[in-house]
């Protein structure tokens, strides 16, 4: 299948959304003004699986999500001795708060209906336990006594802080990108010698000329996609020059960001990881080089064959092991609830073909 989409998001349960959003507080790197800063630490896979486990299991009413603690050590929320007791018996190490999040999310929830004002974010810290509401220096002061109307009524489950600078849009590798009536993935941001910055992504998911967006609702312009080639190969990269500012990494879905410094070649049996926007971060390994696959709409050559999974939406998304770009999605067979495998154009060929390199 290639892996082109139309620009609907899928939806999902509401208790698997809650899952993920708890379990993505263990990996979340916050700011450095943060208080779970000192917390330093990489999570194993199997600390990440038993995240999502756990806050599958307690639910959204007996924790409030869950950090790595100073020496490493996955550390869930729980607001009862019987939650506590299940963190302990799975191995995870228990920490009774105040708050659910079931509750945090009212916060959040009054502050999308009452504050939404630009300038202003709002996120979770497990290690406080409280909704953290970030203002930055364009929000007025008629605007923050707004934001403080909204959340006097919350007490300590709620605090507001101001951050130096102004939030501007941003988009990283992996991330959603939209053009009228479809979504696919960016892989990863380049720029010529001469300063100019390009997002690439896959050729089958438009044709030269096509107009791209950060958002679904097409106000973000990145830039129309000045080159593309499909089949044969797949690649294309958008020029930006809408508002939408490129950034040097790729998003990692609840694990914060991963800086991209180079470009190269994987070696076969090494394990490689890719973002894209319809799965998040997925894992697995090379299985072959130069390869070739026969889409209906013609042959692509000299692909990575990876047994990463992918769906729809996912095209163009980021192939990459630690800060080396490798790949942006093509297509493949399978999905990420049976597994699959997944075929990758080299990235080195459009930064060849352009005169781009990552950054």
């Amino acid at each position: 299948m290639t892996l082109h989409k139309p620009s609907r998001r899928r939806r999902t349960a509401l208790g698997s959304a809650m899952a993920a959003v708890l379990a993505a507080a263990t990996l979340a790197a916050l700011p450095a003004s943060s208080s779970t800063a000192a917390n330093i630490g990489v999570a194993s896979d199997a600390t990440a699986r038993l995240a999502v486990n756990l806050a599958e299991d307690l639910g959204e009413d007996a924790t409030a999500g869950s950090y790595l603690g100073t020496n490493g050590e996955l550390v869930v929320t729980v607001t009862s001795d019987a939650a506590a007791a299940e963190v302990r018996a799975a191995g995870a190490v228990p920490e009774k708060v105040e708050y659910s999040a079931e509750e945090l999310a009212a916060v959040t929830a009054a502050l999308e209906a009452g504050a939404k004002i630009p300038g202003t974010a709002w996120a979770t810290d497990p290690v406080t336990n409280q909704v953290v509401v970030s203002l930055d220096e364009t929000v007025s002061r008629a605007e923050r006594a707004q934001v403080e109307r909204v959340t006097a009524r919350y007490g300590d489950a709620v605090r507001v802080e101001t951050v130096a600078g102004e939030f501007t849009p941003t988009i990283a590798g992996g991330q959603a990108i939209y053009r009228s009536g479809a979504r696919c993935s960016l892989g990863f941001n380049a720029r010529s010698s001469s300063g100019v910055y390009y997002a690439i992504t896959a050729g089958h998911c438009g044709s030269t000329g096509s107009v791209w967006y950060s958002n679904s609702g097409l106000t973000s312009r990145i830039g129309a996609m000045s080159g593309s080639s499909f089949p044969g190969n797949d690649y294309a990269v958008i020029r930006y020059d809408g508002s939408v500012t490129p950034e040097g990494s790729v998003y990692l879905y609840g694990a914060g960001y991963q800086d991209i410094t180079s470009a190269g070649t994987p070696v076969v049996g090494q394990t490689v990881r890719r973002s894209g926007s319809t799965t998040g971060v997925r894992s697995g390994t090379v299985t072959a080089l130069n390869a070739t696959v026969n889409y209906a709409q013609g042959s692509v050559y000299g692909l990575i064959r990876t047994s990463v999974c992918a769906e729809p939406g996912d095209s163009g998304g980021s192939l990459f092991a630690g800060t080396t770009a490798y790949g942006i999605t093509s297509g493949g067979s399978g999905n990420c609830s049976t597994g699959g495998t997944t075929y990758f154009q080299p990235v080195t060929e459009p930064l060849s073909v352009y005169g781009l390199s990552v950054f």
